[in-house]
This record gives structure tokens, C-alpha cells and sequence, in this order.
């Protein structure tokens, strides 16, 4: 796991070390950089497989005419090699991916990106063509921003190596803010920045002379259902899932997994003990609010397994001692909570490991959350005049609110706000924050007229427009995810916080095989009536405790709405002031003001929408604070 910047065009060497230098926590072991004709490349490395010296980038093949900055991981990279020996034209010098992926690119140009089982970023300079080639991994794993700037090309694992180059503008983009402030986080292709790009997952780009001259997929997601049986669904998910998960224990420094104690994490526990050879370490956190813990699970699952088991609690001083400095360092505004906890368990992990794998994916691939259960009643509560569900609307506001983790009150009232624009948003509506009306009322006339229109939901109209997995059902859902909330908010997030500790997080159900087998299977191997994950829970029954395989979906969030009445109340205080509101122009202060007092007296619970408003702020006191408004 490592990072990678550099540019085409106008650059010098120093603008790519300045570059690097902003994401060198994401590789503490070495940062280096090169120039070759009017190309600069960056990396900061975390050794992780091969620890030589010999390995370390940018890496260039023997000619001097390829040389690569990559980060990430091959999984499949030994396979790759004995088939590059066998053809009797290539040496290798280290035992490493990254001298692979050189050869690989000799042998086969961009052809050799459907071989490739890893998760990835990488830009490999061509100095026979002077072409720059980049590509992302299939799900999304890793990050890439990108800038066209004046015949300049740059680009960066994160947002503020971009912004480091001194070609790039530095402006914020009034419709990724719209956008942010439905999603909670800012879709690809767009980021926060204007004009700076996310490229997407599964999708290549090749650069030359500062401008790219292609943007086009490698892989696309395909949701054919196969005919099969559920004993041998069982049978090849169990044996898909071994594999995977044996892929990703390849490290030459220590390693563990993350342990939440639900099905995912504790799957994924189970195939690594099972392969290890060796008892492994697994890590928790547990929360002192009693709705939000899950170490007895957690404990119970390494008990089973005989793992080797961590376990650290967050305590709200934790939390709140974390806030400010974390989400300074975001390169991006980012309102999913669970970074922090998620951030905490990498920090804790990292005191005893390099690498960690971790549960990511399951939810999305199996339609595991507990929207995909609303998916049930989207079609019959569509038919429903508007006047009809602004009635039921109301009603839901008389339940009192609860500040108890995913409650029934918040589960109805976020259903029934996702049918104020049409079916197709009502999973964005309930994960997301404000909601179209909602923003009408928030932002600025300013603002608002910069938007032209807009109303935030466009990434997701655009994703379905004329897709095969467009059906209004259970499809159209797990694509939908598959392609936002997977990779810009979950993996995202695990990036960020795993690598602002400079620790490698590997996910086994994100595997191409296991994404594959399993996005061809049949609806009701995936669903059954209300329960999620179907097929990974009969691979599991006799593997792990029933009380693990039997409980509902938990999440991996923090007691927010509690911590925003009392202890994080003064730094909300802070954050939305209405004069400092007033002087950045940008969200209406009454409406700011109203928000904060319902929430404050229990009347409703507003944690999303204040919690977005106030990482916006924090976020624009830290990385933001470069962007001009």
C-alpha cells in the first residue's frame, strides 16, 4: 500500500516531491521521484511484499524505457510472473508485483489489465511513445484524481497532492458541494475541487503530452443471472471465499483481520484462520454506549476460531480528541461517522500489524443493508399520490426520535423522505444527508444559482440511463451501490483511515473471482424475504456461531446523536455560528439555527444533517482552506 503523484507537461522534479510529500503517511518507508522527458513520478512507499530496496519506486525495467509508480497490491502476481518466465523474454531482479506489472505492460499494453486480480492505482511511463498509462482496479480500491490543467496533466492517490502542483486551480465546485450534501460524500467522476477528476473504478487512461487522448473501461459490471442450485452456491461461494481470502495472507510483514462480530468480518476471520497455518491476530473496538458495542460478538467469534483477539474501547473523550485533527487532513469533506471508529481500529491494529483484511464488499454484493429491505415496499409506496406520503411523512415525525443505532423511527422517516424525487433515489435519500427540498432551504441564493438547476441526484440518473441493470428491482440497487456508495464512501473510507496510519486493509469479497461468481447468482440466493446476505449465511451455519449468522445488521457507526446534545454540542456551537455562516455565504443561518435547536431538544433527531454541515466546516478549517469559495 503505498502513493503515487506526478504530472505530464509543465512539472519540474521538486513539484512532484512537493507532491508526494503530502501523502507520505500513506508510504512512511521511502519517498522518492523521477523525471523522465516531460514526465515526473512520485511514490511514498509501505513495504509490504519484498522489503529489498531493490523494490522500491518509481521502477523502471531494465531498458529505462518503461518506469511505473503503483500502489496496491497483485494478488495473483506469482501466476503472472511464471507465465512472463515461460515465454524465455523477461529477468527479474526483485519479487516483486510491481516489476511484474512493468513486464506485463511489455508483453501485452493495456490488454493486461482483465489478468490482474489485486486492487490497484498505478501510472507507468512509456518513454518509446511518451505516452503516461493509468488505470484503477475494478471495484475502486484504490484512488486516483486527476487534473487537465493548460497542457499539463497531474494526478495523485489523493485530492491534495493534485492541488499540491502548482498548474492545478485551486476552487471549490459549487455542484460536488450540492452533491456532497445529499451523499455525504462527493461522487466520482467529480471531486470537491473544480476541475479535478476521480477516475473511475475499472477504467484506464492513457496521457500524452499533457492531455489525455483516452478514457475508457477495462471491465464493467455483469448481473446475468446463471441457473444453480443452492448446495452448490454454498459449495462455490465456501470454496471462492477460501481462495480469496488465502490470496490476501501473502505478506512479508505482520498481518490480521478486522473483527467486528458480524457475518462479514467474522467470514472473513474464519477463512484466514482456517488457511493461516498459524493462530491469527484479530482487532475490536467496542463503544461504551450499549447499543453501538459489539465486543461480546466479537469475543464469542474469536473464541470459536481460536484467533489471537485485541480488543480497545472508544470512549467519548477518544472520539472527540479525534474529530478535529482527522477530519482536517481530509483531502475531501466526508460525513460517514464511521470513519472515526474505523480509523481508531486501524490505529489500534497498526501498534501490532502491518496488514489487515477486513469484511468490505459483502453488504453491497448480497444486498446485506437494511435499505435493500425497503426495496420491498419501493414499487407499491411509488404508486401512492404525493399527498398520500407527505401524510405519511408526518405521521413518522410524531414517533419520537431515538438515538439508539439504525431505530425503527429512523429507518421509517429515512424511507419515506427518499420518495420526495422518484424510486430510483430512494436508497441514496435514506444513506444519504439533505434531500433536494431540504437544500432549497439551506443553501444561499448564491449558491443556488450557481447550481442552475441542479438537485444533487444526478450521479445516480446518469449511472442508470440506459443500463441493462436498470429494472427497478434488486438489480438496479446492488448496481447503483456497486458503483457509488462501495466505492466513494466505503472504500473511501477505509483508505483514508487505514492509511492515515500507514496500514495496508485488504478485502477478500471484493476478490474478481468472488465478484464475479456472485453477481451472477439468482435474487433469492442473495435475498430471502426480509434476510440479506442468504447465501453467505448458509456458508457459514456450523462455520460460526448462530448468534453471529442469525443477527440483524449492526453498522459500524458511533452514538452521534447523543455526542451532538452534550459533548460535541460546543464544537457544533462553534462550527455553525451564524456570523461566521453569514460571512462564508455559502448555508443559510436560520435555517442552520432551526436545525440545531430541534436537534438539541430532542424534538428530532438531525445527526445527519448537522454532523454533514459540520464536516463540511472542519474539513474547509483544514484541506479546504486552499480552495478559493
Amino acid at each position: 500500500m503505498c502513493g503515487i503523484a506526478g504530472s505530464q507537461g509543465q512539472g519540474t522534479l521538486e513539484d512532484a516531491r512537493r507532491m508526494i510529500a503530502c501523502i507520505a503517511y500513506r508510504g512512511p518507508d521511502l519517498q522518492a521521484a523521477v523525471h523522465k522527458q516531460d514526465t515526473a513520478l512520485a511514490h511514498a512507499r509501505l513495504s509490504i511484499i519484498d522489503l529489498s530496496h531493490g523494490a522500491d519506486q518509481p521502477m523502471s525495467d531494465a531498458s529505462g524505457e518503461l518506469t511505473i509508480v503503483f500502489n496496491g497490491e497483485i494478488y495473483n502476481f506469482q501466476a503472472l510472473r511464471e507465465a512472463l518466465l515461460r515465454t524465455g523474454r523477461y529477468t527479474f531482479r526483485t519479487r516483486s508485483d510491481t516489476e511484474v506489472l512493468l513486464h506485463l505492460y511489455r508483453e501485452h499494453g493495456a490488454a493486461m489489465l482483465p489478468m490482474l486480480n489485486g486492487m490497484f492505482a498505478f501510472a507507468l511511463h512509456d518513454a518509446r511513445s511518451g505516452e503516461l498509462f493509468l488505470a484503477r482496479d475494478r471495484m475502486g480500491k484504490k484512488p486516483l484524481h486527476y487534473a487537465e490543467a493548460g497542457g499539463t496533466f497531474v494526478f495523485g492517490s489523493e485530492l491534495k497532492a493534485v492541488l499540491a502542483h502548482p498548474a492545478v486551480p485551486r476552487r471549490l465546485d459549487p455542484v460536488a458541494l450540492d452533491r456532497y450534501l445529499t451523499f455525504e460524500y462527493v461522487p466520482a467522476p467529480r471531486s470537491i475541487a473544480a476541475g479535478v477528476r476521480k477516475l473511475a473504478p475499472g477504467h484506464c487512461l492513457v496521457v500524452k503530452g499533457g492531455r489525455i487522448l483516452h478514457d475508457k473501461p477495462y471491465w464493467a459490471i455483469d448481473l446475468t443471472k446463471r441457473p444453480i442450485g443452492e448446495a452448490e452456491a454454498v459449495a462455490r461461494l465456501d470454496e471462492a471465499l477460501l481462495r480469496a481470502t488465502e490470496r490476501r495472507l501473502m505478506s512479508d510483514v505482520p498481518l490480521g483481520v478486522f473483527l467486528s462480530g458480524g457475518i462479514d468480518s467474522s467470514a472473513v476471520a474464519y477463512y484466514a484462520q482456517r488457511t493461516a497455518g498459524r493462530r491469527i491476530n484479530t482487532f475490536s473496538i467496542g463503544f461504551e454506549e450499549a447499543s453501538y458495542d459489539e465486543r461480546a460478538y466479537a469475543r464469542l467469534v474469536a473464541e470459536r476460531l481460536g484467533t489471537q483477539h485485541h480488543v480497545e474501547v472508544l470512549t467519548q473523550r477518544d472520539g472527540l480528541d479525534l474529530i478535529p485533527p482527522l477530519y482536517a487532513t481530509l483531502d475531501e469533506p466526508f460525513a460517514d461517522a464511521s470513519l472515526i471508529p474505523t480509523h481508531l481500529l486501524s490505529r489500534f491494529a497498526r501498534k501490532h500489524v502491518t496488514v489487515c483484511l477486513g469484511g468490505d464488499g459483502s453488504d453491497e454484493l448480497l444486498a446485506g443493508y437494511p435499505t435493500f429491505t425497503a426495496d420491498r415496499y419501493r414499487k407499491p409506496f411509488a404508486a401512492l399520490p404525493h399527498g398520500a406520503i407527505r401524510g405519511l411523512q408526518r405521521l413518522a415525525g410524531l414517533l419520537p426520535a431515538s438515538d439508539a443505532n439504525i431505530s425503527f423511527d429512523f429507518k421509517v422517516k429515512q424511507f419515506l423522505r427518499g420518495f420526495e424525487q422518484g424510486p430510483q433515489h430512494v436508497n441514496t435519500l435514506w444513506l444519504g444527508s439533505f434531500t433536494p427540498a431540504e437544500k432549497q432551504r439551506l443553501l444561499t441564493a448564491d449558491v443556488r444559482h450557481a447550481l442552475h438547476g441542479a438537485h444533487g441526484l444526478e450521479p445516480i440518473d446518469e449511472l442508470l440511463h440506459g443500463s441493462p441493470w436498470a429494472d427497478g428491482g434488486l438489480n438496479e440497487t446492488i448496481f447503483t451501490f456497486l458503483r457509488t456508495y462501495l466505492p466513494d464512501d466505503i472504500l473511501f473510507k477505509v483508505d483514508r483511515a487505514s492509511m492515515y496510519t500507514s496500514l495496508e486493509v485488504r478485502a477478500p469479497f471484493l476478490d474478481v473471482e468472488v465478484v464475479k461468481f456472485i453477481n451472477t447468482l439468482p435474487d433469492r440466493l442473495k435475498r430471502r424475504g426480509a434476510d440479506g446476505k442468504y447465501l453467505l449465511k448458509q456458508a457459514m451455519r456450523g462455520k460460526l456461531p448462530d448468534a453471529i449468522i442469525d443477527r440483524p445488521k449492526k453498522g459500524f457507526g458511533i452514538p452521534l446523536s447523543h455526542w451532538l446534545r452534550r459533548e460535541l454540542r460546543p464544537l457544533c456551537e462553534a462550527l455553525l455560528a451564524t456570523d461566521r455562516l453569514k460571512r462564508e455565504g455559502l448555508f443559510e443561518p436560520a435555517y442552520v439555527r432551526r436545525l440545531m435547536d430541534d436537534h438539541f431538544s430532542g424534538r428530532a433527531n438531525h445527526r445527519k444533517l448537522l454532523w454533514t454541515l459540520m464536516v463540511f466546516q472542519l474539513w474547509g478549517q483544514g484541506q479546504g482552506a486552499a480552495l478559493h469559495r
